[in-house]
Protein backbone atom coordinates (compact mmCIF):
# COMPACT_ATOMS: atom_id res chain seq x y z
CA UNK A 1 0.00 0.00 0.00
CA UNK A 2 1.07 3.31 -0.44
CA UNK A 3 2.49 6.23 1.77
CA UNK A 4 1.39 9.19 2.12
CA UNK A 5 2.63 12.43 3.65
CA UNK A 6 0.19 14.75 5.64
CA UNK A 7 1.15 17.25 2.89
CA UNK A 8 0.31 14.78 0.05
CA UNK A 9 -3.36 14.25 2.10
CA UNK A 10 -3.95 17.67 2.96
CA UNK A 11 -4.25 18.74 -1.24
CA UNK A 12 -6.89 16.08 -1.58
CA UNK A 13 -9.06 18.02 0.00
CA UNK A 14 -11.81 18.44 -2.59
CA UNK A 15 -10.47 21.66 -3.74
CA UNK A 16 -6.86 21.60 -4.69
CA UNK A 17 -6.70 18.13 -6.49
CA UNK A 18 -10.02 16.22 -8.09
CA UNK A 19 -9.66 13.48 -5.50
CA UNK A 20 -11.26 13.66 -2.09
CA UNK A 21 -9.37 11.57 0.60
CA UNK A 22 -9.53 11.53 4.77
CA UNK A 23 -7.26 9.47 7.19
CA UNK A 24 -8.51 7.41 9.52
CA UNK A 25 -5.67 5.42 12.25
CA UNK A 26 -3.21 5.77 9.74
CA UNK A 27 -5.02 4.29 6.92
CA UNK A 28 -5.76 6.93 3.98
CA UNK A 29 -9.30 6.16 2.07
CA UNK A 30 -11.08 7.88 -0.91
CA UNK A 31 -14.20 9.13 -0.65
CA UNK A 32 -14.23 11.29 -3.42
CA UNK A 33 -17.78 9.24 -4.61
CA UNK A 34 -19.38 10.06 -1.52
CA UNK A 35 -22.12 12.38 -1.83
CA UNK A 36 -21.93 13.39 1.63
CA UNK A 37 -18.25 14.39 0.90
CA UNK A 38 -18.92 16.77 -1.90
CA UNK A 39 -16.76 19.14 -1.99
CA UNK A 40 -14.28 17.61 0.65
CA UNK A 41 -16.81 18.74 3.79
CA UNK A 42 -18.96 16.41 5.70
CA UNK A 43 -20.67 18.23 8.24
CA UNK A 44 -18.39 20.41 10.12
CA UNK A 45 -15.35 17.77 9.05
CA UNK A 46 -12.72 18.96 6.11
CA UNK A 47 -10.88 16.36 3.79
CA UNK A 48 -7.62 16.26 3.34
CA UNK A 49 -6.71 15.46 6.89
CA UNK A 50 -6.39 12.74 9.97
CA UNK A 51 -9.80 12.58 11.36
CA UNK A 52 -9.17 9.96 14.24
CA UNK A 53 -9.52 12.25 16.84
CA UNK A 54 -13.08 13.73 15.61
CA UNK A 55 -14.74 10.51 15.24
CA UNK A 56 -15.56 10.65 19.11
CA UNK A 57 -18.22 14.06 17.65
CA UNK A 58 -19.37 11.82 14.91
CA UNK A 59 -22.86 10.06 15.11
CA UNK A 60 -21.50 6.58 13.86
CA UNK A 61 -18.67 4.18 14.73
CA UNK A 62 -15.28 3.51 12.72
CA UNK A 63 -17.48 0.89 10.72
CA UNK A 64 -18.35 3.66 8.24
CA UNK A 65 -14.94 3.64 6.29
CA UNK A 66 -15.37 -0.31 5.33
CA UNK A 67 -18.11 1.39 2.88
CA UNK A 68 -14.54 3.44 1.01
CA UNK A 69 -11.22 1.88 -0.56
CA UNK A 70 -8.46 2.35 1.30
CA UNK A 71 -6.00 3.49 -0.88
CA UNK A 72 -2.89 4.13 1.23
CA UNK A 73 -1.47 4.54 4.38
CA UNK A 74 -0.34 7.87 6.15
CA UNK A 75 3.36 8.02 6.62
CA UNK A 76 4.62 6.94 10.01
CA UNK A 77 6.46 10.01 10.67
CA UNK A 78 2.98 11.90 10.27
CA UNK A 79 1.52 9.46 11.75
CA UNK A 80 3.26 9.35 14.77
CA UNK A 81 3.66 13.11 15.53
CA UNK A 82 0.45 13.24 16.65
Amino acid sequence: MNRYTRQQLALRNGQDKPEIWVAFKGVIYDVTQSKLWKNGKHYEHWAGQDLTAELGEAPHTEKVFEKFEAIGQLHPDDFNSR
